[in-house]
């Protein structure tokens, strides 16, 4: 990529959950890395988590009215059209004052309206799709937008062939080389280099499933020699704090939400974590031996396709939800102790990652500006 860039005006639309933000923003990163004067706007969608992480992240968002369909009959589903109505409205107002060279879509709702109205105009838009299965949103945009990049390979019946770009998920890159931060790890968490360390990780709101699980395994895991740094979420927060007394000096650590993530990645042998299409880019990144509890709760049980793509490559474990409180704790405790398969696993999840999944992006977002 060429060294000097014109400043670009670009707008980044899309959000609901962190899987949409984080890509959004590290294109974001990405395009100020190499054209430091750009300006670059987000459209998120009121009162969703982008309103707030974006600007944490120091870019500018505007807020739509819009939110998705639900699946059963509400108040919501009668205001749909006219939310969307309203927003395609308040997009094109957006596009003619902030003149764009080219928009972005990471799916989520907010990307629907702005990408429609954008395309309308005849703005260059590109789509981003984190997951092996295609969201609604990006399925309906792909005939009118003119790349779409991807993270997984075989998306053809998603979308056109020829505007498939296979570029990764872009991820933080502090997650790059882990190994060498393992003593400044162990020494951020209080745990010790003579023992196993197991990551636990439900994403950033958790998830009931993996840790009811864990909570009824803590003396096995205890017992078995291994530590444990245990990201919960919010709402299990409580019991795994009171849980954890117990356990400290074994080598416990609950936490709501883990800030240094590159550090849990570097203190773990081993990783127990829901399938999202983030996490598993950043699981493939760090070259963790992994065991994938994909949650059910999300649209098309897109995470399990998620984790499938990595278990035919002999990449990771999967442990379904619905056996999770069976064989969750027996499967995590057995990799644990067998560091062939670990080996193994790390090798083949290692050769998943996609380092450069940000530039890429960014690359192919210049030529259709070009």
């Amino acid at each position: 990529m060429p060294k000097s860039h014109r400043p670009y005006r670009i707008i980044i639309s899309g959000g609901g959950t962190g899987g949409h933000i984080y890509p959004a923003v590290a294109i974001a990163n990405q395009i100020k890395a190499i054209s430091p004067d750009s300006e670059i706007l987000f459209v998120g969608a009121k009162g969703r988590m982008e309103m707030t992480r974006v600007p944490e992240a120091g870019y500018k968002i505007v807020g739509l009215w819009i939110s998705g369909l639900q699946r059963r009959l509400t108040l919501d589903n009668l205001s749909f059209p006219l939310k969307v109505l309203s927003s395609v409205r308040a997009s094109h107002k957006i596009i003619k004052d902030f003149k764009p060279d080219a928009v972005v879509g990471v799916g989520g709702y907010a990307s629907g309206p702005l990408l429609y109205a954008a395309t309308a105009q005849g703005i260059p838009a590109l789509i981003q799709e984190q997951n092996s299965y295609a969201g609604i949103t990006n399925k309906l945009l792909a005939k009118r937008v003119a790349k779409v990049c991807v993270a997984y390979e075989n998306m053809e019946s998603f979308f056109p062939a020829d505007k498939l770009v296979l570029t990764g998920n872009p991820v933080r890159q502090d997650i790059l080389n882990v190994t060498e931060k393992r003593r400044e790890a162990l020494l951020h968490f209080g745990l010790t280099s003579e023992k196993k360390t197991i990551l636990v990780i439900g994403g950033s709101l958790g998830a009931r499933t993996i840790n009811q699980s864990i909570a009824a395994g803590l003396e096995q895991i205890a017992e078995a020699g291994f530590q444990l740094i245990w990201q919960t979420g919010k709402g299990f927060y409580a019991t795994a704090k009171e849980l954890e007394q117990n356990y400290t000096d074994k080598g416990v650590r609950a936490f709501d939400f883990i800030k240094r993530m590159d550090l849990a990645y570097a203190a773990a042998d081993v990783v127990v974590s829901r399938a999202g299409a983030l996490s598993i880019s950043e699981l493939c990144l760090a070259a963790k031996p992994c065991i994938l509890v994909p949650s059910p709760n999300v649209a098309e049980d897109h995470q399990t396709k998620n984790a499938m793509a990595l278990v035919q490559q002999h990449a990771a474990i999967l442990v379904r939800d619905v056996e999770a409180a069976q064989n969750l704790l027996p499967v995590t405790i057995a990799l644990a102790n067998d560091e062939q398969e670990q080996k193994r696993l790390a090798q083949n999840i290692a050769k998943m990652a996609r380092p450069n999944a940000a530039a890429d992006i960014v690359n192919e977002l210049v030529k259709l500006i070009k």
